[in-house]
């Protein structure tokens, strides 16, 4: 009988982990990037179009946005390609992103790490990269055109500074 205790409490440790990594209630702002999109307008004052897709994975614990520029190096690289992946804490509701691209390759640096807490249909993530400088990055839905909008300003002591002003429409 002990024995066969010690084999039921392993079991049920053992399922623990995987119980943990169930994934997150329905989320309906991430369900609505779900698809292929294309990017359009200014960034750091140049016009630019990407090709972005947006896929759960890891069973539908994080969207991943894989995201690449048309535009290309002189060796027909992407001039910008970023992998990204955003979380929704089922408890707190409040959302990660971990933004990983080719322009500031590093250790999974704090500054790539960002939070937002949904404001009705954008998710406002900020990145802080100082004590006195963040990067916003906000995600706007609009339900009627089912378009996304996202706007990147840099803010230093207090001054806000456009970085991108760009659309995401579905292919």
């Amino acid at each position: 009988m002990t024995r066969a205790l010690g084999v039921a409490v392993m079991l049920l440790l053992a399922a623990a982990p995987v119980a943990a990594q169930t994934a997150a209630p329905p989320d309906s702002l991430l369900d609505r990037l779900i698809g292929q999109w294309v990017l359009q307008g200014t960034i750091a004052g140049s016009q630019t179009t990407h090709d972005v897709s947006f896929e759960w994975v890891l069973g539908r614990g994080y969207v991943q946005l894989h995201e690449v520029s048309r535009e290309r190096t002189a060796a027909g690289a992407p001039e910008y390609e970023a992998i990204v992946y955003i979380a929704r804490d089922g408890r707190s509701g409040q959302y990660a992103c971990l933004w990983l691209d080719n322009t500031a390759a590093g250790a999974f640096e704090a500054e790539g790490i960002g939070h937002a807490v949904a404001a009705g249909d954008s998710l406002p993530f900020v990145f802080r990269i100082s004590e006195t400088e963040s990067f916003h990055t906000t995600f706007v839905y609009d339900r009627r055109a089912d378009t996304w909008r996202w706007h990147m300003d840099d803010e230093q002591a207090g001054v806000w500074q456009p970085f991108a002003r760009v659309t995401l429409e579905r292919r």
